[in-house]
């Protein structure tokens, strides 16, 4: 029964929760919680298929009334099922990991080359980076030495404030180290099998993060000069490769539209969704795993 709770349970996190998550919009609000929220329902379904295979051939050996040698091959097997789950999401972790740390290597050796220094005008910070472009570009190169990349169109087009604005923002995807989050999200989307690969919660994960950037922005510059920025700004270097591209430009109308009225009051929709995060963890965890658990061990052949 265990078995069969856990693969319900992970078929809906997997196919019917993003779908749902990613449509939802109480998360412009608290995108904080909505990013928690996405991590744990990922995290969650990976727990989910490892208990299914792990629970799934115990509970058929005891109820066929198995003898020990095959209650043991069937642990086994599923224990060598389990590892290669795990296996599998730890090789896509570290060459997703590996092929960002190069680019971005790559990436600050050509800024730091490119840098126009007369034009830095005083710009505080010594991760700053002018590039020679009519385009206003702006985004930020993540990792140990990181750098804010601006052109010399943002100068042009943007008085000082709105400068500000955009290096707030920049900075606090630095800050937090959102490209970690990206990364883990990355990796999880290419160790699943192609025909079950799904961009949504990639999509959704980034437009969160950029939200959550935009708040540090507008605590520090003001909704003002931040909104007056994004409008006049050119997508630039997103957090992740695999992220969709926004022709429509739906993701940018959702960010200005945060940016128009005061900060609305999101404490609540944060509390909710941060303890809703913590329970999906948690409550599959202790009501399914925890009992299936007991009852397994005081079966165990070499007791």
């Amino acid at each position: 029964m265990t078995a069969l709770l856990l693969g319900a349970l992970g078929l809906t996190l997997s196919l019917l929760a993003p779908k749902l998550l990613a449509t939802a919009r109480w998360t412009d609000r608290a995108p904080v919680a909505g990013v928690l929220l996405w991590q744990s329902l990922t995290l969650t379904a990976v727990l989910c298929a490892l208990g299914v295979v792990l629970a799934a051939p115990e509970e058929a050996s005891r109820a066929a009334g198995a003898r020990h040698p095959e209650t043991v091959a069937a642990l086994l097997f599923s224990l060598a099922v389990a590892a290669t789950i795990v296996i599998r999401l730890i090789v896509s972790l570290v060459k997703v990991t590996s092929r960002a740390r190069a680019r971005r290597d790559r990436h600050r050796m050509l800024v730091d080359l490119l840098d126009r220094v007369e034009r830095h005008d005083g710009l505080s910070g010594g991760e700053v980076r002018i590039l020679e472009a009519p385009l206003p570009l702006a985004y930020c190169v993540p990792g140990r030495d990181p750098r804010v990349v601006l052109s010399d169109g943002v100068l042009k087009v943007l008085d000082r404030p709105q400068v500000d604005a955009v290096l707030a923002h920049e900075r606090a995807h630095l800050r937090h180290k959102h490209e970690l989050v990206m990364e883990s999200f990355t990796a999880f989307y290419q160790a699943v099998p192609g025909p079950l690969r799904d961009k949504a919660p990639l999509d959704a994960v980034h437009l969160l993060l950029e939200m959550v950037a935009d708040d540090a922005a507008r605590r520090r510059a003001g909704s003002g000069p931040l909104r007056a920025a994004l409008e006049r700004l050119t997508d630039a270097v997103p957090l992740a490769e695999e992220v969709t591209a926004d022709p429509e430009g739906e993701s940018r109308r959702r960010r200005l539209a945060r940016l128009e009225g005061p900060v609305a009051s999101s404490v609540a929709l944060t509390v909710a969704g941060t303890a809703a995060a913590a329970g999906l963890l948690v409550l599959p965890t202790v009501i399914l795993v925890v009992p299936w658990l007991a009852r397994a061990l005081d079966a165990w052949p070499f007791q």
